[in-house]
C-alpha cells in the first residue's frame, strides 16, 4: 500500500518535497490557502485550507488518518512547522515535538531557550503580549527605560515575533528610527508582537541539518550575502561557504548546542548565525528545513543528495540512508552529548537575486540569453510582463533568482552574476511609482540609488545644466567625461556604469526613438535607477522635467 503524505504548502519552495514523496511513491495531500498553488496538478489529493490556523491543519490531519491512513506531515520553507508537530502528534506520527517546534517558531520562546542555556545570541526584549511591553514604548521615556532594563543600546534589530523572510525585519540606528520599524514588525506579526534585539557584527551564514538519534548532521553550510540596510535583503548565497575549517567548526558546535536547548529531536533545523567578533551568535533557528533555494536545489546540486527526499523519509519513520552513507564526522556540543556529522559538499553553488525599481513591469528582456550562460541551472522569474515591483525591503519582493554551478566558489558566483547582469526588466512609461524613486536625491540612504557615487560627482550631476543636448538626441549615448574614473562602478544587479550606457544605447537609439534628453534628467535617472531608469525617461519621453 502506498505511504500517504501530507504536505503543508504547494508553492515553488514546496515543489521538491511534493516530488521527493512522488519519487518515493507516495499517495500526496497538499494543503494550501491558495486554490491555484502551482503544486496541485502534482497532487493526489487538494485540501483548501488555511496553514496558519493550527487546530484545523490538526483536524484534517486526523480526517485524513480516519479515512484512509496517514503516514507523516511535512513541511519545508514555511513557517508551519509547529502545525506540523502538533498534526503529527495527534496522529502518532514521527516528527520534533510540539514544545520543541513552538520554541523553533517564537523568536522570544526561542531566545529564552538560548539564554538558559548559555548558547550565544542577542540580548532582547519583546514587545506585546504578556510579557513585554506596549507599543508605546516607542515614546522617549518608555523606550529609554526598557532599553537599559535589557541591557540594549543602538544600533538594534526590530523584527515580527512570528514571521520568516525578512518581513517586518529591520536596523535600527536611533530612536528616531524605532516607531516606524515597531509599527512595520507588528503589521507583520501574526500575534501583534515584536522582538528587539541587538544587532550583531560580522558575516552570515545559514546551516541546514538533520536531527535524529541524538545526532545533528549538517547537510548545508553556506555564505548569506545580505544587502541594503536599513533592512536585510538576501541578494544570494554559495553553497559550500568560504569559511575556514576553525570557523566553521565552531559555528557548527554552537549551532548543536541552539538545537539542543529548543529540544529538537527528529526532524530538520535551519540556523541564520553570524560570526561575530567575539564568536559565533545565533540569529534563529528553525524547525525545518530552508527555504530560499538552499535544501531543495543549490545544496543538491553542490552534494549530489537529494536532501528533501532524505527529510521525506525521516518523515516517514524511515532512515535518511544517503545522509549515512556519506557524512562523516566533524565535531560535537559542547557538552559532548550530540555528536555533529556533515555531508560535504563536490562542487560550488552560487544562487542570487535581480531586483527592479518601482513600477510595473512592460516587458522581460534577454530572458533566454541568461539562462544560456555557462554553468546556469535554473532561472526563477518572479516578475513578468504587467506584474508591479518594488525596490524590496523583505525577500519576497526581489524580482527573480539564478542558480549556477561551478567546479570552485569563484567561477560559480560569476556564473550567477553573469546571469543577473542579462536579464533586464523594462518598465511602462509615465508611472508615477517609478517617477517618485526617480525624483529622488541622488544620494538617498533608502532606498539607495542604482550607482553609489562620491559627494563631488554627485555635485557636479547636480550641477549640470536643465536643458535639451542636441548631440546626445542624435548620437550614441557616451559617459560624461567626469563619470569616467567611475566606468567600472557596478549597480545593484552587477551592470557597470559602461555596461549600462552600451545597452541603453542598444535598446534606446535615437533613429527609433527620436529622444529628446534633457540633460540634466536624464544622467539623474540614469544613476539613480541604472538602466531602468534611463530607458523608462527615454521611453516616458514625455517632456515632463523630473529634476526641477
Amino acid at each position: 500500500m502506498k505511504k500517504h503524505i501530507l504536505i503543508l504548502g504547494g508553492a515553488l519552495m514546496q515543489k521538491p518535497a511534493v516530488l521527493a514523496a512522488r519519487s518515493l511513491g507516495c499517495k500526496i495531500t497538499i494543503a494550501d490557502a491558495n486554490p491555484g498553488v502551482l503544486c496541485r496538478p502534482l497532487c493526489d489529493r487538494f485540501e483548501h485550507a488555511d496553514l496558519k490556523d493550527t487546530e484545523k491543519i490538526i483536524g484534517l490531519a486526523r480526517r485524513l488518518s480516519a479515512e484512509e491512513g496517514l503516514d507523516a506531515v511535512f513541511t519545508a520553507g514555511t513557517d508551519f512547522s509547529y502545525a506540523v508537530s502538533r498534526a503529527a502528534e495527534a496522529c502518532g506520527l514521527p516528527a520534533h515535538s510540539p514544545g520543541a517546534a513552538k520554541n523553533a517558531s517564537d523568536k522570544p520562546l526561542m531566545r529564552s531557550c538560548f539564554k538558559k542555556a548559555c548558547v550565544p545570541s542577542p540580548r532582547f526584549i519583546e514587545i506585546g503580549g504578556q510579557y513585554g511591553v506596549s507599543e508605546d514604548a516607542a515614546d522617549d521615556k518608555s523606550l529609554k527605560d526598557f532599553l537599559h532594563a535589557a541591557g540594549l543600546s543602538f544600533p538594534l534589530v526590530v523584527k515580527p515575533c512570528d514571521n520568516m523572510g525578512a518581513r517586518g525585519c529591520r536596523l535600527v540606528r536611533s530612536r528616531e528610527e524605532f516607531a516606524a520599524a515597531l509599527k512595520d514588525a507588528v503589521r507583520y506579526s501574526r500575534t501583534g508582537r515584536a522582538i528587539v534585539e541587538e544587532y550583531m557584527e560580522g558575516p552570515e551564514f545559514s546551516i541546514d541539518a538533520f536531527v535524529f538519534d541524538g545526532e545533528l548532521t549538517v547537510t548545508g553550510f553556506a555564505d548569506r550575502h545580505i544587502f541594503f540596510p536599513p533592512y536585510f535583503i538576501e541578494m544570494g548565497h554559495t553553497i559550500p561557504s568560504c569559511a575556514d575549517d576553525k570557523s566553521r567548526l565552531a559555528l557548527f558546535k554552537t549551532f548543536a548546542d541552539g538545537v539542543r536547548s529548543l529540544g529538537l529531536s527528529y526532524g530538520q533545523a535551519k540556523a541564520d548565525i553570524k560570526l561575530t567578533p567575539s564568536g559565533p551568535m545565533i540569529g534563529e533557528i528553525a524547525a525545518r528545513l530552508s527555504g530560499g533555494y538552499m535544501s531543495g536545489w543549490t545544496y543538491p546540486y553542490a552534494s549530489d543528495i537529494d536532501l528533501t527526499r532524505e527529510a521525506v523519509r525521516l518523515a516517514l519513520g524511515k532512515k535518511p540512508s544517503a545522509l549515512l552513507d556519506a557524512r562523516v564526522k566533524v565535531c560535537a556540543s559542547s557538552d559532548g552529548s550530540m555528536p555533529v556529522f556533515e555531508v560535504p559538499c563536490k562542487r560550488t553553488c552560487a544562487e542570487r537575486a535581480w531586483i527592479s525599481i518601482p513600477g510595473t513591469v512592460s516587458e522581460v528582456l534577454y530572458a533566454e540569453k541568461a539562462r544560456a550562460v555557462s554553468g546556469v541551472k535554473d532561472f526563477f522569474p518572479r516578475a513578468e510582463k504587467n506584474t508591479d515591483v518594488v525596490f524590496p525591503t523583505n525577500n519576497v519582493e526581489k524580482a527573480g533568482n539564478v542558480i549556477a554551478v561551478a567546479p570552485d566558489y569563484k567561477s560559480a558566483s560569476l556564473y550567477a552574476a553573469e546571469a543577473v547582469q542579462t536579464v533586464f526588466l523594462r518598465l511602462q512609461s509615465g508611472k508615477g511609482a517609478t517617477k517618485e524613486f526617480l525624483r529622488m536625491k541622488l544620494d538617498t540612504p533608502f532606498p539607495p540609488s542604482a550607482f553609489s557615487l562620491p559627494a563631488e560627482i554627485i555635485e557636479k550631476l547636480n550641477a549640470l545644466p536643465q536643458k535639451t543636448d542636441p548631440a546626445a538626441s542624435c548620437a550614441k549615448l557616451e559617459l560624461l567625461d567626469f563619470l569616467h574614473d567611475y566606468a567600472g562602478a557596478t549597480d545593484w544587479n552587477g551592470r557597470t556604469l559602461t555596461e549600462t550606457v552600451e545597452l541603453y544605447n542598444e535598446l534606446c537609439p535615437p533613429s527609433q526613438t527620436g529622444r529628446h534628453l534633457n540633460l540634466k534628467d536624464f544622467w539623474h535617472c540614469l544613476i539613480r535607477g541604472g538602466l531602468q531608469g534611463a530607458v523608462f525617461y527615454s521611453d516616458s519621453n514625455d517632456g515632463e522635467l523630473l529634476c526641477q
